[in-house]
């Protein structure tokens, strides 16, 4: 029991990451990013090739320490979000989410089918854990793992907090309210769309980076956008706008997710359990459709701000 929990619970402090760097897009600046598990892709390969053993039919074999996959990973999740990001990031709305789908079916197609860097269909195996010699018990590698994780979601919460609590931060929710006004008081509305969507995804490279690492293998098959479907329900049902709600609902929908996965198993006749990936993807869907009913803020929404002495609840306009 205690050893799956550990599991458990390394798998949802990575998500955690990945819907931190949502939120930053998303809940504060208002970019409707559906390409997430593009981002995730590109972290997640870019630590195999630069951690991974010397593989015979494509790129790797640098086998460089831990912390440099990780930010050769954040690196290279930041620097494809800037190229995408300078020609689309003057699409609004459902326009950027239809570029972002299209971005992140490319990455996809790419991993698939760039044999000589990604290795394929056949993906990348045998990607390091950090420390992997000295630990010799799989509950002891899962232990430092979550460990890891765990400090890097509360590095990026806390330089992410920092972040949207500053004067930077501030024109990111200008920008995400009214964009022409926020233009009007001479600030660079694209120079800081384009900031917020460069972090964010490399922060969601980063997770990637740490999925590849804990479980080992990566294949073009782990980043179909049912990836992004999740992210962003964990997103909203934590409650955007909140990096505490979105910590939150990365755990209570990856338990979700897991726990009828297993109750599927249980439940379902033989012939039938093929069939729980789908009822997995409509209970989410459902759990999706309640949250936007009864609490459309989600489980913690965002914060009231204060002006002029006065309570704003977030996207309403101060009596005057």
């Amino acid at each position: 029991m205690l050893s799956y929990l550990v599991f458990f619970l390394a798998q949802a402090s990575i998500f955690a990451i990945v819907c931190l760097g949502l939120n930053l897009q998303w809940g504060y600046t208002g970019l409707f990013n559906i390409g997430v598990a593009g981002f995730f892709l590109v972290g997640a390969y870019a630590f195999a090739i630069l951690c991974g053993p010397e593989y015979l039919t494509h790129l790797g074999g640098f086998a460089l320490p831990f912390p440099i996959g990780l930010a050769g990973a954040l690196l290279a999740s930041g620097l494809i979000a800037f190229v995408v990001g300078i020609p689309t990031l003057r699409l609004r709305e459902d326009y950027l989410a239809i570029v972002t789908i299209g971005i992140a079916t490319t990455l996809q197609l790419v991993a698939l089918n760039a044999q000589q860097l990604t290795g394929g269909s056949q993906g990348a195996a045998s990607i390091p854990r950090p420390l992997s010699g000295l630990l010799d018990s799989v509950f002891a590698r899962n232990a430092l793992m979550l460990a890891i994780s765990l400090g890097v979601v509360v590095i990026v919460y806390a330089a992410l907090e920092a972040m949207v609590r500053s004067p930077w931060g501030r024109v990111l929710k200008a920008i995400r309210e009214d964009e022409t006004a926020a233009s009007s008081l001479g600030k660079n509305a694209f120079g800081y769309r384009l900031q917020a969507f460069v972090i964010g995804s490399s922060i969601m490279g980063l997770g990637g980076a740490l999925y590849a690492s804990f479980i080992g293998f990566v294949s073009p098959q782990d980043f179909l956008p049912v990836l992004t479907f999740q992210i962003w329900t964990m997103l909203i049902v934590g409650g955007s706008g909140n990096n505490k709600g979105a910590v939150l609902g990365a755990l209570v929908m990856w338990a979700v997710w897991t726990l009828s996965g297993t109750a599927a198993q249980l439940v379902l006749p033989a012939d039938l359990q093929v069939k729980g990936g789908a009822a997995q993807v409509i209970l989410i869907g459902l759990v999706l459709m309640i949250t936007l009913v009864f609490r459309p803020r989600g489980l913690i929404g965002e914060e009231a701000s204060v002006s002029s002495g006065a309570i704003v609840e977030p996207g309403v306009q101060p009596k005057r």
